[in-house]
């Protein structure tokens, strides 16, 4: 009977993994999870005999689907709430948040603060969604972002909505974290050899713009070679606390070095009254876009969960529902101050982002141990991203390894295939240098739906809530909502790459 049973359920089984890092929905196969010998199969259901059925669930929660104890995501799932919340910070917090006090130079203070209190709301509110999706079904876990959208929307429309965007975002903020790293080592080797006057003031020549890169690269693989995602959770810590730092110097010293004269508060909308109306809404639509694309790393947020152990008794999701809590009141205590002080402290004039206009502004103001102290932590946190962003793409060079060969990657392997990584995003960063410039373009096609839509989407897919109930309605009009801003936010970025043109300086970053 055993066997009519294993036959009966290793199809489904087989489509679960597939979608699914766990082998726990109770019956499965025999050959995956151990069958107490006590029990038996009566009816085609499994019944126990002189055994607790929670004890059996909890077995099965330790013994998981082999291969996936060979992935770095998954390889150590001891990871706690203190964990979870250094790679949230690592992660959805970052130079991005510098561009905020641009955006409210077009929205203005009333505008500017409610696109940025609602876009803040509605992440956090699909980042629970998230969470609880982790283990909607008990003794089932998806840890990654991928394998959800495929349960949820099917095998075939979960990878043609998801695949391109998740990689994007983690192989596609690798290269930025390149050239944002590597553009600020310039920077600091600059401020550093140039004198007040700015003259050289030491004989060392600066590096290219390709081998800052290339420094960075290296130094970024180096610390890649740690093993998986929960051995990163010390380089998380340094991100994180390197994030928050920089991000509260930038704000409280541009308070205390006081405003440059000329200051307006007049928004750029308000200041040519004879521009045209398309224009106008481009300008609102791109400074919204600025805000929405500040909060990020979603896309990894099932993987940090998936570090987390679980079992019947104690899931995942009250100690990541504690981590998010706590790092997002720090990101607040970062996102907020800096959108606001900075448009106080620079009203219209700032361009490019407090990363620019500070120095602008005040670099006869600031020592030059400060700047390049503020340099320094944004090498640090970039560094320290690139390692949980690139993670997921380590994950799925070794998923088919292990596929094709059916054994863990040796570490040579595994050394090699990060290697292979750095070099790649290396070259893209080399030969696409303008790649910045189309952030908003490429945000719009792939952070916005996976942060803003699809988690509203899967969750009316998995959860089914009554149909035109509050619940459903709510989600629905969310994720509609996130795939109409998206769509804007593309149409807005090519006509401003239509009207301003693209700096396309291939190969000279």
């Amino acid at each position: 009977m055993g066997e009519v049973a294993h036959d009966q359920y290793s199809n489904s089984e087989l489509a679960l993994l597939q979608n699914s890092d766990a082998s726990s929905k109770p019956p499965l196969s025999p050959l995956i999870i151990h069958i107490d010998p006590s029990s038996k199969f009566e009816g085609g259901h499994l019944s126990l005999s002189n055994s607790d059925p929670s004890c059996l669930i909890t077995q099965q929660q330790d013994q998981q689907f082999p291969k996936d104890a060979w992935l770095p995501i998954t390889e150590s799932r001891n990871g706690n709430a203190y964990y979870a919340a250094f790679h949230i910070l690592n992660t959805n917090i970052g130079f991005q948040a510098l561009m905020l006090p641009v955006a409210f130079s077009t929205l203005g203070w009333a505008w500017g603060s409610v696109s940025l209190s609602f876009a803040f709301v509605w992440q956090l509110y699909t980042i629970f969604l998230l969470v609880r999706l982790h283990e909607s079904v008990p003794g089932i876990r998806h840890s990654r972002y991928l394998f959800l959208a495929m349960a949820a929307f099917g095998k075939r429309l979960g990878k043609v909505a998801t695949l391109f965007p998740v990689m994007y975002l983690s192989g596609g903020s690798c290269v930025m974290f390149i050239i944002t790293g590597g553009g600020t080592m310039k920077l600091l080797f600059k401020t550093l050899c140039n004198n007040d006057l700015g003259s050289e003031t030491c004989n060392a020549h600066s590096l290219s713009g390709v081998e800052w890169f290339l420094v960075f690269t290296c130094v970024a693989i180096l610390i890649a070679q740690l093993p998986n995602l929960n051995s990163m959770a010390a380089v998380s810590l340094i991100g994180g606390v390197t994030a928050i730092t920089y991000c509260t110097l930038f704000w409280t010293l541009s308070v205390k070095k006081g405003r440059p004269p000329g200051v307006s508060y007049t928004t750029s909308l308000s200041q040519d009254h004879h521009r045209s109306s398309v224009a106008n809404i481009n300008d609102i639509v791109n400074a919204i876009g600025i805000i929405v694309l500040t909060f990020r790393g979603h896309n990894l947020l099932l993987e940090i969960q998936g570090t987390l152990p679980s079992n019947l008794k104690e899931t995942s999701k009250e100690p990541m529902r504690r981590g998010v809590c706590v790092s997002y009141i720090l990101i607040a205590m970062c996102v907020f101050p800096l959108a606001i002080v900075g448009f106080w402290a620079y009203g219209n004039q700032i361009h490019g982002g407090l990363l620019t206009a500070f120095p602008q502004f005040h670099r006869q103001q600031v020592t030059k141990f400060t700047m390049g102290a503020m340099y320094i932590l944004v090498i640090i946190h970039c560094l320290s991203s690139y390692q949980v962003y690139a993670m997921p793409v380590f994950d799925n060079l070794e998923l088919r390894y292990t596929s094709i060969k059916n054994q863990r990657c040796p570490r040579l392997v595994r050394t090699c295939f990060r290697i292979f990584f750095g070099g790649l995003t290396f070259f893209i960063a080399v030969t696409f240098p303008f790649l910045p410039s189309l952030s908003a373009l490429l945000g719009g096609m792939t952070l916005v739906p996976v942060t803003y839509a699809y988690p509203c989407f899967m969750w009316l897919a998995i959860k089914k809530p009554r149909a035109k109930g509050a619940v459903w309605c709510f989600n629905l009009a969310l994720g509609c909502l996130g795939m109409l801003l998206g769509a804007l936010l593309v149409a807005a970025a090519i006509r401003t790459l239509a009207v301003t043109g693209l700096k396309a300086n291939f190969f000279k970053p």
